[in-house]
């Protein structure tokens, strides 16, 4: 586990290497095929002959929940372990993680009026209800997903700060390995990050799916291609783009660096 850009992909390859371990990926957009730059996906060559689980298993117009994640992360570490391998499991999407170790959210049906009000907000003011509400699941979020955004405080509404769970705690023994780099060398990583998507063609990657899922979906598949939709729909310069997408991508690394200092005071 880590915040975005942290080093996690290569980390747990060498560890893959090191003690006899296939990857599964805990990474909410990386499920999807044409998102390559912008999530920062493993390349083949860097994965170097070790197995990758739930990468490129969805197209970018389908969903994917945190219920799909589980029954796939529950299957594979069976059928990992029953290979005598050791499944490792890496990516920054916290609620995964949550849902498989500690059980999914009970269940909450939709909520029209709520919804339909919510979608009103800026997404900056739904990310700042959440964080005053239930300052934890913010730090598991996407804080550019309005749709997952706006689900959360649906459950929130319905079921108080810290939702029932619907499923049980797994019975999982996990070792886990926290990559957590000063804030000054994460937030150059960031910038080089950025910096080296867009040399590699981001724009024409967020051009071909915007094509593919329109503006709405668009918007869901993370802040990478929010920015640059906005950028494609003559709502922002190109100029603009690295210093907007550096500033929200910290943000998001500061809730993710967040919610793991409470993880480690919480196993502590």
């Amino acid at each position: 586990m880590g915040p975005t850009a942290s080093g996690k992909s290569s980390r747990a390859v060498e560890e893959a290497l090191t003690r006899n371990g296939e990857i599964i990926s805990v990474d909410s957009r990386q499920v999807y095929r044409e998102l390559n730059i912008g999530t920062e996906k493993i390349t083949n060559e860097e994965m170097h002959g070790i197995p990758h689980h739930l990468i490129d298993i969805r197209n970018p117009e389908e969903n994917y929940s945190a219920g799909d994640f589980v029954t796939d992360a529950t299957r594979l570490i069976e059928e990992v372990s029953a290979r005598g391998k050791l499944p490792i499991l890496v990516g920054g999407t916290h609620f995964y993680f949550n849902a498989l170790l500690h059980g999914l959210p009970a269940r909450v049906d939709a909520n029209p009026k709520l919804r339909e009000e919510l979608e009103k907000l800026p997404t900056e003011e739904l990310v700042a209800r959440i964080t005053r509400l239930d300052p934890r699941r913010a730090g598991e979020l996407d804080s550019q997903n309005r749709r997952r955004l706006i689900r959360a405080l649906e459950i929130i509404e319905a079921k108080g700060k810290v939702p029932a769970r619907a499923s049980s705690p797994s019975n999982y023994r996990a070792e886990w390995i926290v990559i957590d780099p000063p804030k000054e060398e994460l937030r150059a990583r960031i910038d080089t990050r950025l910096a080296n998507a867009l040399a590699r063609g981001l724009i024409d990657e967020v051009r071909h799916v915007r094509e593919q899922v329109g503006d709405t979906r668009l918007n869901e598949l993370g802040l990478e291609y929010k920015i640059v939709g906005e950028f494609l729909r003559g709502e922002r310069t190109e100029a603009s783009l690295l210093p907007t997408l550096s500033a929200k991508l910290w943000q998001y690394a500061r809730r993710q660096k967040a919610w793991l200092r409470k993880l480690n005071d919480e196993s502590s």
